[in-house]
């Protein structure tokens, strides 16, 4: 019989031996994942659809994670006939009528799936705290958020509700989390994840859907197994002909060449516990023998920022369009949370040939970065500025909220300053992120630093797209030295 320890010691990959080996049944470990589950989800608020009864009665594939559990996230990750609310009040009653191929993989991989995690309205904050379902909380220290926006799949991991669950990152919702409750944190190449159906790019590419685990290997195993090429995508990225399972146990052919900043791309501060996270990660890959130089990648990074609002807001007023089609009737900002609306509302006034314009940048962006990277294997920064913010800290209160409705219905002329101005406070704690998002190349997060107030805080690393293997590889180095903290308790 398996017990509560037995399971909180476990990552994915083990499970899943163990049951192929028949040491353990898929049963003690839904059993095992719905004990902690009712143990710390009333302290976490990370789960907020419960299909364990479902999960019992799964027909589970014969695959690579056959009988390990899975929680998805809730935002484009759906099963058919299922709720799908994206965080969104408007959404609490949508029932979704296919299934992700995302999900379909999962599925076909052997997950189990037992419900859904906490996340933001549609995706929008690096925080979880939607007004449908209250906030996650951090398992670290619970007045604390995990981050967002997928903030209730940090939390389920770290806390070890499962040993992985879905996610997805947008401008660094992945990555994000991971830093705040120690996890590893990947997000992979554009067009690496099946997107859809019905969807052939998700933000105009900055978005795309993958996992968070507390092992590399977890995540190198997923991606052996969700990597496509999607011909109905609008975006494709050859596979990787080797196994990233394997490879990451490959020591790199001859030194790296590294570039780092700890410098914010926006100008904000960046902590103490950044730099000593940072700091700490540059000491031991010289020590390897890799070479390590501080450099300007060369990006503004406030007027890429301006751009990555402007897509937001792009694609929340197209979104808006739709909800009010379907509904039949207008929206007013009592319907929708005030980053919603605020978006929506620029969205409306920016014209046809400034959104163009807008993704003209990611593209300078992208070639100043292939440039640094003839030179670079990789690029290490902070992946956040500081460790988790409070719960509630970076939400906006009543009067903020009405203040930033008047302003944008006063600037729908110019809405850009009222757009940054109003993200600013988020984007102070990660600034780091969204350049992957826009560029198009992956990154990762790693759980290397735990501050004095014993919270955890990572150190991202960008390789030229197509190298997941070189930052699987870097990650598994940084486990093995035991550079790596992802238990809370």
């Amino acid at each position: 019989m398996l017990t509560q320890n037995e399971y909180l010691t476990l990552d994915a990959t083990e499970m899943a031996n163990m049951v192929k080996e028949g040491k353990i049944t898929s049963d003690e470990l839904i059993e095992a994942s719905i004990h902690r589950k009712k143990e710390m989800n009333p302290h976490l608020n990370a789960v907020i659809y419960d299909r364990s009864e479902r999960a019992k009665e799964q027909q589970y594939s014969q695959g690579p994670f056959s009988g390990v559990p899975l929680l998805l996230k809730d935002l484009s990750q759906s099963i058919e006939g299922e709720p799908m609310t994206a965080g969104a009040t408007l959404m609490k009653d949508y029932i979704a009528r296919e299934d992700s191929y995302l999900v379909r993989k999962f599925r076909n991989q052997g997950f189990i799936f037992t419900g859904y995690t906490n996340t933001p309205e549609f995706g929008l904050k690096n925080i979880t705290e939607p007004k449908l379902y209250g906030p996650a909380r951090n398992p670290w220290n619970t007045d604390f958020s995990p981050g967002g926006s997928s903030g209730g799949a940090a939390a389920a991991v770290a806390s070890g509700i499962v040993p992985v669950a879905g996610a997805s990152d947008g401008g660094g919702s992945i990555r994000i989390p991971a830093s705040f409750t120690g996890l590893f944190g990947l997000k992979p190449t554009r067009g690496r994840v099946p997107v859809g159906p019905g969807i052939g790019r998700q933000w105009q590419g900055a978005a795309i859907d993958f996992a968070l685990s507390r092992t590399v290997r977890d995540s190198a195993a997923l991606l052996d197994e969700v990597q496509v090429l999607q011909q109905d995508a609008a975006f494709h990225w050859p596979r990787y002909e080797g196994a990233y399972a394997e490879d990451m146990y490959e020591k790199f052919p001859k030194p790296l060449r590294i570039a780092f900043s700890n410098t914010s791309p926006v100008g904000t501060a960046v902590s103490d516990d950044a730099k000593k996270a940072l700091q700490k990660v540059l000491t031991f890959l010289e020590a390897e023998g890799h070479e390590v130089e501080e450099v300007d990648n060369g990006v503004d990074g406030v007027a890429l920022m301006e751009q990555y609002f402007l897509m937001n807001s792009g694609e929340m007023s197209a979104m808006r369009v739709s909800l009010e089609e379907s509904l039949k009737r207008s929206l007013t900002p009592d319907d929708v949370e005030i980053e919603t609306w605020v978006l929506s509302e620029a969205g409306q006034a920016v014209s046809a040939a400034t959104f163009t314009r807008s993704l003209a940048a990611w593209d300078t962006a992208t070639a100043k970065m292939a440039k640094l990277h003839e030179t670079y294997d990789l690029y290490l920064t902070p992946a956040t500025a500081y460790t988790a913010p409070e719960v509630g800290e970076l939400t906006h209160t009543e009067e903020e909220r009405q203040q930033l409705i008047r302003a944008i219905e006063d600037n729908k002329h110019d809405p850009l300053p009222v757009l940054y101005d109003m993200f600013l406070p988020s984007l102070t704690y990660s600034p780091f992120s969204q350049l992957a998002n826009l560029t198009g190349q992956p990154a990762a997060s790693m759980p290397v630093h735990i501050s004095e107030k014993g919270m955890p805080i990572g150190v991202q690393a960008m390789a030229p797209k197509g190298d997941e293997h070189v930052l699987l590889q870097l990650a598994r180095q940084l486990e093995e030295a035991g550079i790596w903290f992802t238990d809370p308790a």
